[in-house]
């Protein structure tokens, strides 16, 4: 073959070549400039970076894999889990199939699905978590209820703005501040939702000395952001090992859906107070935590493909979680 012929192979089976062939390509396009943003607000401005800059990366070798795969080459296809878990499919439950055209990023995707990485970035939360103070206070959880109040405004808004139940959970959850548990609850009720919820989520996170400060200031009087918190009372060391223990028993009684969040959670303060096992504890806050986050936000990202993002309810779900998140700091700063 002439020199000629090779460069014409070359342009033509490129991924550039895609760009102008590739039908709907714009949108992966658009989709790819918006991780090149996403990746200068974690890596320039510093918004929640050891996050964003993975969202923001699994987000470019997603749409980057619409123009040089196009089939079983891509690294991630949106369809191929739907496919996987619809019992009215032939490839339902065919593992040969998942072999055959899943992509890495898919395999990441496992994860996400199965709710693993949630789980475990709380394992390492709970490892990290003092609740000596909780201990102290109890009274102090009443606080912790009330910043839930955006959760069920934005809940009740998505409703109105046409989101059926599930998705408008899954949105309303975004103004508890907790990315994993906004991850793990769009990926059972609106997995769908999980590209736009999770960049939402952690945004508004990243944001927070610019969005709850004026909220916080607008609540409450000088005189009370100028009182100094203390401890109620010592704390024994039993009342701390005690407490995750009896948490986990309860709580999974009374809503065993919560298992995997709050028994990782549990299970990683039990690590940290239990005083026999500071090796678990240490890996827990630091080499797990660090690994899982890797795989977490490559994973969310990937969802972020063009089709799927670019449309009008993702603007809604931006607004929505401002709404949310505004508000849940409103009702936790209420005297």
């Amino acid at each position: 073959m002439d020199i000629l012929g090779v460069l014409r192979t070359l342009a033509s089976e490129s991924g550039f070549a895609a760009f102008f062939l590739a039908d709907g390509g714009w949108k992966n396009l658009v989709m790819i400039i918006i991780a090149f943003v996403l990746l200068y607000l974690g890596i320039v401005k510093k918004f929640e970076p050891l996050l964003l800059c993975g969202i923001a990366f699994g987000c470019l070798l997603s749409n980057l894999s619409y123009f040089v795969g196009m089939g079983a080459n891509a690294l991630y296809h949106p369809e191929i889990w739907s496919t996987f878990l619809d019992s009215t499919s032939p490839y339902y439950h065919s593992y040969g199939y998942i072999m055959r055209e899943a992509g890495l990023l898919d395999f990441f995707y496992i994860g996400v699905k199965a709710g693993i990485y949630p789980s475990l970035i709380f394992m390492g939360v709970g490892a990290m978590t003092d609740f000596g103070p909780l201990l102290a206070r109890p009274k102090s959880l009443m606080l912790g209820a009330a910043a839930q109040l955006g959760v069920f405004i934005a809940f009740f808004g998505a409703v109105l703005l046409g989101f059926t139940g599930p998705q408008a959970a899954s949105i309303g959850i975004i103004g508890g501040a907790d990315g994993p548990t906004a991850i793990f609850l769009t990926t059972k009720l609106a997995p769908e939702l999980l590209g736009p919820i999770a960049i939402a989520a952690y945004s508004y996170m990243a944001l927070i000395p610019l969005i709850q400060p004026p909220i916080m200031k607008a609540m409450t009087t000088d005189k009370m952001r100028k009182v100094k918190m203390v401890q109620a009372r010592e704390v024994s060391k039993t009342e701390k090992i005690v407490f995750p223990i009896v948490v986990a028993t309860f709580v999974i009684l009374l809503l065993p859906s919560t298992a995997p969040l709050i028994g990782c959670l549990m299970l990683g303060n039990l690590f940290r107070e239990c005083g026999v096992t500071d090796r678990l504890s240490d890996t827990a806050q630091n080499a797990l935590m660090n690994i899982v986050t890797i795989f977490l936000a490559t994973s969310v990202g990937a969802t972020m493909v063009g089709d799927s993002f670019l449309q009008l309810q993702t603007i809604y779900i931006i607004i929505l979680g401002l709404v949310a998140f505004a508000i849940s700091t409103a009702g936790g700063s209420t005297p």
